[in-house]
């Protein structure tokens, strides 16, 4: 996952999950103080009705009585009936003595009772429940002039205005919350974009260093990003100052050594052939000395071209080709060294597969392939040569049967001077992939290689079609 996106991401889901908790916070603190104020406008209820029953139980009549008779509460119930939505009188024994609702004595059978309630009323506590229907029960003890409990007073009211204000708030908060998560997910693309963009012309300059393609990094900030091109620009100035003098001295090198390496090749070939009817001792010495030149100057060559392309953009000897005949024509040249080590060609060719690069180059870089391929390949095997069109690319397959590259070594084929640690079963430069390599990316294309060990290595190129 990109850092931009896990930015955006986790900018995210911070700010749902705090706007979740600000939800949640904001409606239990109007549960808390909705309820809160519905039990002071109750408790200021239940003040008013204290007084108009300490009214009625004040009276003389009254004031020996020690538990409500169904007379006193009619008088109690006709006085209360407008107090509240519902009003109900129990004896001590919680025996329903009366009830009105909305303003008239009604004669309820089995209306919802708290027994709860009214059992800690009996206590001398008040106490309150809130059905699921949103009423709330509320009862008190009501007590004569010698604070004894002569029954209960229970005061119904409906609740669902609270729990309507809830939804409507949760509906807004919810609304709100969708619209500032929306509001925050853009400015949080915006701010992952702006921190991010940055880091991406740092990301895409270090990948460029790795290609040796050395850019001025100018970032105009003063913060540690604006440091850190600053050290970036310092470090690609420095390094490729390093890798110029390298390729200018082995270029320089060898330049100097071609010319007397030409010399010591043409004495070792005269010595040798002179050598005929001496003794075969000095001629051995002689072959060995001759073969030695001949690697020498190979390497020389490798050298200098290799050279020639880090000091080269471009290439003016472009022209159409037919990867196919090309290829072909490459197997043809490399038959007779084939023939020596008893390895055979298999081809198969697609028709019209053209492509735009050097002829020479690109020949160069299928003689390296296929030689290598003929080098470590057993005795009596068999080398794949195909070329085909696969995703509008034109593909260069060779594949063989030889003692393969270990895997933890492929990563390091490319680079220049390396051999596989098994490779020393032939002669070479360490040269011949880095060549291949540096001719194909000339041209855009790509060069893949697979291998395991004791079965085999499969080399493909792929070249845009022409």
């Amino acid at each position: 996952m990109k850092f931009s996106t896990k930015l955006l991401l986790n900018y995210s889901l911070i700010s749902i999950l705090s706007f979740v908790l600000v939800i949640v916070s904001v409606n239990g603190a109007i549960e808390y103080f909705g309820f809160a104020t519905i039990e002071k406008q109750m408790i200021e209820k239940i003040d008013m009705a204290e007084l108009s029953l300490r009214s009625i139980i004040s009276n003389p009549e009254n004031s020996v009585i020690e538990m409500l008779t169904p007379e006193l509460s009619n008088v109690m119930i006709d006085t209360l009936k407008i107090s509240s939505r519902e009003v109900r009188l129990y004896n001590n024994e919680l025996q329903r003595l009366g009830i009105s609702s909305g303003g008239r004595v009604v004669d309820r059978k089995n209306p919802v009772t708290f027994i709860g309630n009214l059992q800690k009323a009996l206590e001398g506590n008040y106490a309150y429940t809130v059905d699921n229907n949103k009423f709330i029960y509320f009862a008190i003890p009501i007590k004569n002039i010698y604070n004894s409990n002569l029954g209960v007073l229970e005061l119904v009211e409906d609740a669902g205005y609270i729990y309507e204000l809830l939804k409507k708030i949760t509906y807004m908060l919810i609304f709100a919350a969708a619209i500032f998560c929306v509001l925050i997910i853009i400015l949080s693309l915006y701010i992952s974009r702006k921190t991010t963009k940055p880091i991406k012309f740092l990301l895409m300059a270090t990948e460029k260093f790795s290609r040796q393609q050395f850019e001025d990094i100018h970032l105009n900030r003063k913060d540690e990003l604006g440091m850190l091109a600053k050290g970036l620009d310092s470090m690609g100035k420095q390094l490729k100052e390093y890798i110029e003098r390298q390729k200018q001295f082995i270029s320089n090198v060898s330049h100097e050594l071609k010319t007397p390496l030409a010399a010591i090749s043409g004495f070792s070939q005269y010595l040798y052939d002179d050598a005929q009817e001496t003794d075969p001792e000095l001629r051995k010495i002689y072959y060995h000395l001759m073969n030695e030149s001949e690697r020498l100057t190979k390497l020389i060559n490798e050298l200098l071209l290799l050279s020639q392309f880090d000091r080269s953009t471009e290439d003016s000897n472009l022209e159409k080709l037919n990867l196919s005949e090309l290829a072909q024509i490459t197997v043809q040249h490399m038959s007779l060294k084939a023939e020596k080590r008893d390895v055979t060609f298999k081809e198969d060719y697609a028709n019209n597969v053209f492509v735009q690069s050097n002829k020479l180059l690109l020949s160069q870089a299928i003689v390296n392939i296929l030689d290598n391929a003929i080098k470590y390949s057993e005795n009596h095997s068999t080398v794949n040569v195909k070329v085909f069109i696969k995703d509008n690319n034109a593909v260069l397959q060779v594949s063989d049967n030889g003692i393969g590259i270990p895997k933890e070594e492929l990563g390091l084929i490319f680079e220049r001077f390396y051999r596989a640690k098994n490779s020393k079963v032939s002669s070479g430069t360490g040269l011949g992939l880095s060549i291949c390599k540096e001719i194909i990316e000339k041209y855009h294309g790509q060069m893949f290689v697979e291998s395991e060990e004791q079965v085999g290595t499969q080399v493909t190129i792929t070249l845009s079609l022409e």
